[in-house]
């Protein structure tokens, strides 16, 4: 049984806000205090789905209730920084769907307002929650890797249906792959290399892509130099068929160190590792499945969110901030920056430029991720 206070959430945003109210449900840190979107047809749907709960069509009525504490944000991308302004400004704590931003022009405007409300920010980087990342984290905590040598984060997934108009064409147009999709495996190298100093990246608008009137590239490889000399590689792969899934992960991140070597997947839930010492292991969490992928298939993962929202609520319980929070958010966005220029240019890139260009000055996260039983 939890001792955590009771926390009450406030969703914005239905459609992959769905998940958020399934974990609120099932998360015995959390209850639903009232959900909104623009489409009042949405926020009957969700009631039909879960449960009459309250909903509105109006941010304001939603942050102007005292009896709600957190705002978690899943609107598209340009909103997320006007809609977490409002929620400090209105004494919530947050959490945001990632990407954080996918520009950094309002990072300080973001910072002076956390900072002024006292409330704590976090990034819904979902990957990180996921059973097969968490277990690759706690091994590598508990030193078992050793001294990292190397680290490598793809996440190669066939997006064409949302190329093709899905979105809308004025979205589809200006899509941009390095947030939208490597905002994934750019956090997960941060999460084990959190000061990279340099970036150098190319980028391809693959054929189909092109045909859609797309304009960013949307097939990117990248090399990544921490401050202690580590080598990271990001790659992201977005209009192409993917392979068959027993053959290879969307998502994985690959640790290799002076004492092992470990590969976690997802989604599949699968975890290989060879210690120095031990015989390779290849674990996987079928029994899981329920758990995370609760509306089947994969697009709705809503056992991450549920650990992601329990941990935030135990940080806010133990006076931590929970990980990744918004300084830690706004580096990563700009480690996405300096990439997204490193391929415009076709030269290396340093993210301490960025982040003095656009008047970023934040400290490198200092609690480690933790989640209890």
């Amino acid at each position: 049984m939890s001792t955590t206070p009771i926390l009450r959430l406030g969703g914005l945003g239905l459609g992959e806000g769905r998940s958020v109210i399934s974990a609120a449900l099932s998360a015995p840190e959390w209850e639903i205090g009232m959900i909104c979107d623009l489409d009042e047809g949405l926020c009957r749907e969700r009631c039909r789905e879960f449960g009459e709960m309250p909903w509105t069509r109006n941010y304001a009525e939603m942050l102007g209730r005292d009896d709600i504490d957190v705002i978690a944000i899943y609107t598209p991308d340009p909103l997320h920084a006007p809609h977490m302004l409002q929620a400090l400004e209105a004494g919530k704590h947050v959490i945001c769907t990632k990407p954080l931003l996918d520009d950094l022009t309002p990072g300080p405007a973001l910072l002076q307002a956390q900072r002024a409300s006292g409330k704590r920010v976090m990034v819904g980087q979902s990957t990180r929650f996921v059973e097969s990342m968490m277990r690759q984290r706690a091994d590598f905590e508990a030193g078992r890797f050793g001294k990292l040598v190397s680290v490598e984060a793809k996440y190669i997934h066939d997006h064409r249906n949302y190329m093709n108009g899905k979105w809308g064409p004025e979205l589809t147009k200006t899509m941009n792959w390095v947030y939208l999709g490597l905002s994934h495996p750019v956090d997960l190298v941060r999460w084990y290399l959190p000061e990279i100093e340099e970036v150098f990246a190319y980028g391809l608008l693959s054929p189909f892509a092109a045909k859609a009137g797309l304009q960013k590239a949307d097939s990117l490889h990248a090399v990544l130099k921490s401050a202690d000399g580590v080598i990271a590689q990001v790659t992201g792969i977005y209009g192409v068929p993917e392979h068959h899934p027993d053959r290879d992960a969307l998502k994985t991140c690959t640790l290799r160190g002076t004492c092992g070597t470990s590969t976690s997947d997802y989604p599949q839930l699968r975890y290989s590792r060879n210690l120095d010492g031990h015989q390779p292991e290849w674990i996987a969490f079928p029994e899981l499945n329920d758990y995370y992928y609760r509306f089947g298939g994969y697009m709705h993962h809503a056992g991450e969110f549920e650990n992601y929202l329990r941990h935030f609520a135990q940080a806010l319980a133990r006076g931590e901030s929970p990980q990744p929070d918004l300084e830690d958010g706004l580096r990563t966005v700009a480690v996405m920056k300096a990439l997204e220029r490193s391929v415009e240019s076709g030269t290396p890139v340093r993210v301490a430029e960025i982040l003095r260009e656009y008047n970023v000055f934040c400290t490198y996260p200092t609690n480690d991720f933790t989640l209890d039983p």
